[in-house]
């Protein structure tokens, strides 16, 4: 199992990564947790891995700390959530988010999240609140500001993020321009787009 990679990052597309490790291009699936805490490319990275091999796929999901990817790998032993669900969760929530509405049992936030239904959201409740009773987790992580650039392209990056993560074009653009201001960030555009959804 690949457990930690350290290289150069190339690109970045969310939820893609290319990571270059001493001439080898590694393609990784980060949540956008782990993609506001990025480096800007050309800039060494270095990402705690989980390997997931399939028949038809095998593919590297990647992490900015240890708790992010401990959280996942409980996910994903849930019955009915496969990995990218599982990134769509740590996407929409960071992991003290998630695990408090875990413990308070809150259905109806867990269900805002793209491509979890009440059924899932309960299961997600059900078989994870044993798991996570000594789930330590710390702080929320904080987002570095990116270059400035014109907010139209930041708004493009942002809801092409919330595509990417199981949103429908239309509802990533209503979300996006609901929350857009000037000066702001993809990064803060996307959290703030989130945040509106788990709020509403």
């Amino acid at each position: 199992m690949i457990g930690r990679i350290n290289g150069i990052l190339v690109e970045r597309q969310a939820p893609e990564l290319l990571i270059d490790v001493q001439g080898v291009g590694y393609e990784v699936q980060v949540s956008l947790t782990t993609f506001f805490e990025l480096p800007a490319p050309g800039e060494p990275v270095v990402l705690h891995t989980h390997f997931v091999v399939r028949e038809d796929a095998q593919q590297l999901y990647g992490f900015a700390d240890r708790i992010e990817r401990e959280l996942f790998r409980h996910l994903i032993k849930v019955s009915g959530v496969g990995p990218k669900l599982a990134l769509t969760i740590l996407s929409g929530m960071n992991a003290t988010e998630f695990v408090r509405r875990v413990q308070d049992n809150d259905v109806a936030t867990l269900v805002r999240l793209p491509g979890v239904g009440k059924k899932t959201a309960e299961r997600l409740i059900v078989e994870m609140r044993d798991r996570l009773k000594d789930f330590a987790v710390g702080a929320p992580q904080t987002m570095p500001r990116s270059p400035e650039r014109d907010l139209s392209d930041n708004i493009q990056e942002a809801e092409s993020a919330l595509v990417a993560l199981g949103y429908k074009p239309q509802e990533a653009a209503r979300m996006v321009n609901a929350v857009a201001n000037e000066g702001q960030t993809s990064q803060e555009l996307i959290r703030l787009a989130l945040k509106s959804m788990v709020k509403s």
